[in-house]
């Protein structure tokens, strides 16, 4: 009778240890992990939203601007990809298109070219045709005299006469810093000034740094 109740004793122990072992605690979704997950395969951090991309804006330029030769121009007619282009303006002061031919543009605005092309190709081309004109590149400027290095470059908007003498690699040992002339060109012809640094350069005009002989 005794080996019987022991038997039955040892039968219930292990079925108690059993269950025991089968039984789990509940695991909660999204529950942080332990410091010791943390310590074996580092914390994680919730990834923060990607910045959104900006376009590149494109070169702004003031509306009056008049053309002339050098200045590199992006004609787009809208549904015409053989008219669409990058077209430059000739030393005459004209560009050249497909099926119009010349269109002088020295003097006139980009908003005036673009009404000229539209009026040239409604005659015959294209009936109701929607033309725009941009400014690609302006035309260069000069800088002469006394700078580091002397010549021609591209012109870049809001430039002034002492960012001019900056990009030809600033003044010479002899230059008459405050005998500055600018030489400006408009429709009614060359303006020549002795200016302070800080005055503006337009495409096409020439910085003249004088020299001094003391």
């Amino acid at each position: 009778m005794r080996g019987a109740r022991a038997v039955l004793l040892c039968m219930l122990a292990a079925l108690a240890l059993t269950g025991c072992m089968r039984t789990a605690g509940p695991v909660a979704a999204g529950q942080p992990p332990s410091d010791l997950d943390a310590m074996a395969y580092g914390r994680s951090y919730a990834m923060s939203p990607a910045p959104p991309a900006y376009a590149a804006a494109p070169a702004r330029y003031d509306a009056s601007y008049k053309l002339d030769a050098g200045d590199k121009l992006r004609v787009v007619v809208y549904g015409q990809e053989g008219l669409t282009n990058t077209y430059a303006i000739d030393a005459g002061g004209s560009i050249t298109m497909p099926l119009i031919g010349s269109v002088p543009a020295r003097g006139r605005t980009p908003a005036g070219l673009a009404a000229e092309i539209s009026a040239r190709l409604r005659k015959g081309f294209i009936r109701e045709p929607s033309v725009a004109v941009e400014i690609e590149s302006y035309r260069p400027f000069f800088i002469l005299g006394e700078v580091v290095a002397p010549g021609q470059y591209p012109y870049v908007p809001n430039m002034s006469v002492e960012s001019a003498v900056a990009i030809a690699g600033g003044f010479s040992p002899r230059a008459l810093r405050d005998r500055v002339t600018l030489t400006h060109t408009d429709g009614s012809g060359p303006f020549r000034a002795v200016v302070p640094l800080g005055t503006s350069v337009g495409p096409g005009d020439t910085v003249l740094v004088g020299e001094r002989w003391f």
